[in-house]
């Protein structure tokens, strides 16, 4: 993907005065020899880069400067620019806008162009979410620890972590830093996250990526198989696609897919009201009963 990194090469560069050959290799995780051939195909490309040696040395561009469009097809730019926009909808700046009229001589009518593909990636929870990312963007940058109140099924707890990476996955932001408290790298949703706080500066450690499968992240410990009323074939296949259930020649949906655990399980049945019947895990038919019984009581208290 040498286009892509030599875009990304070119971002960081008109972001920043000056950078090092080993800076770049670590982003963008090759070696410092694949660096300056990327430096020496945009210079072969007419694009203006100064290197110094050195201890103060490293690579720069030429103050001003702004990349020429016809390196890169319309098509091409309007892919990049529906990816900025998409930052853009996250953090409720303009910043990312503003990279891409640095990276393209009259990017006002590229701005203008294309709307095929619009990409928010905020949520409900907004204007609670950016200012999250924000500080853990800033903090990132700055090499800072992050402390926070955390709130997981097991429990509240307050965490000290070294962030690394924002992720967004399953249509929600997580971090993915290393953790004093369990001593190792996890994953943690932004919107369980409160009181945030940068901290100290910390030495940067090898980071090992997240493995993001939804195997991995939730592993399916039982096999449910259940009787969907048809009313919610559309929530089968938002959910889990149409390869989750097969029709009953009564109309009925027989729904088969694996859980991680019995509470997630419990809850999403129950969510059908009484729409839905549990076939599989039997064992479970009595937890279900039990959980109703108890609302029944609740509700017929006076």
């Amino acid at each position: 993907m040498k286009l892509e990194r030599m875009i990304g090469i070119l971002s960081v560069l008109l972001q920043r005065e000056k950078v090092t050959a080993p800076y770049l290799a670590e982003k963008f995780e090759v070696s410092c020899r694949t660096i300056h051939r990327d430096i020496e195909a945009l210079c072969r490309a007419g694009i203006p880069l100064r290197t110094e040696p050195g201890k103060r040395g490293g690579v720069s561009i030429m103050e001003g400067y702004k990349l020429d469009r016809t390196l890169l097809s319309d098509s091409e730019m309007q892919a990049i620019l529906a990816g900025l926009r998409s930052l853009d909808s996250v953090s409720g700046t303009n910043r990312y806008i503003q990279l891409m009229e640095k990276l393209s001589v009259g990017a006002s009518d590229l701005l203008a162009g294309d709307a095929h593909i619009l990409i928010d990636l905020s949520s409900w929870y907004r204007a609670s979410l950016s200012p999250k990312i924000e500080l853990l963007h800033n903090a990132m940058l700055a090499e800072q620890k992050v402390s926070f109140t955390y709130f997981a099924p097991k429990g509240e707890s307050q965490r000290v972590v070294e962030p690394y990476r924002l992720i967004f996955q399953w249509a929600s932001w997580y971090l993915w830093a290393w953790c004093e408290t369990r001593e190792d790298f996890r994953l943690f949703k932004l919107g369980r996250m409160t009181g945030l706080k940068q901290g100290e500066r910390f030495e940067k450690r090898p980071v090992i990526l997240p493995e993001l499968s939804a195997a991995q992240v939730f592993p399916s410990a039982y096999l449910v198989k259940a009787k969907i009323d048809p009313e919610y074939k559309w929530r089968l296949i938002e959910e889990y696609g149409p390869g989750s259930f097969t029709e009953q020649p009564d109309g009925m949906l027989l729904f088969s897919c694996g859980f991680p655990d019995k509470t997630s399980i419990i809850s999403w049945i129950i969510s059908f009201g009484e729409a839905a019947e549990l076939l599989e895990p039997a064992e479970l038919r009595q937890d279900i009963l039990a959980f109703a019984g108890g609302i029944c009581k609740k509700y017929s208290e006076p």
